[in-house]
């Protein structure tokens, strides 16, 4: 497992599909701010949860300068039908081979149902406009967790 991130630090740049058939490039925000958040699979019930919790809170974090990628290890297909299914309006992003999952941190050993096991660490990242990190939470939950990114950035 790489490192993890911590305020400060320059955050990785990349350059992911996403669902439409398009790419995005972490650069190609600069000048704004941009929560990158990582979670284990699309159409799973916890990720569900929190997609559908940032699309639910999109226009007011957007209204506070701030854009959202969603980045799985998923094909841009599924997250396609994740978009769709769930009526989702933040940015979906395939990291298939796990390389900015691991650049951030958030690919690695885990705990789940007791066990440890190898996988994706459901993360959050938030980076400034000058492509900084700003605050990076490790292990988050799903359920709640964009109330309590909330907080912790001073929007509520």
């Amino acid at each position: 497992m790489s490192a993890r991130l911590s305020p400060g630090d320059a955050a990785p740049d990349f350059t992911l599909p996403d669902d439409q058939g398009g790419e995005v490039s972490l650069s190609g925000l600069r000048g704004r701010k941009v929560i990158v958040y990582f979670y284990p699979a699309a159409m799973t019930p916890g990720c569900t949860t929190q997609a559908c919790d940032f699309s639910d809170n999109i226009n007011t974090l957007k209204g506070e300068g701030y854009e959202v990628l969603g980045i799985s290890p998923d094909s841009p297909t599924k997250l396609a039908k994740f978009r769709e299914k769930d009526g989702l309006s933040i940015t979906l992003l395939s990291d298939a081979d796990r390389a900015v999952m691991d650049a951030y941190g958030a690919f690695g050993e885990k705990r789940l149902y007791g066990k440890t096991v190898e996988g994706v660490i459901r993360s959050t990242v938030v980076v400034d406009e000058d492509g900084a990190v700003s605050h990076a939470f490790y292990n988050v939950k799903a359920t709640g967790h964009v109330a309590k990114l909330r907080r912790d950035l001073g929007l509520d």
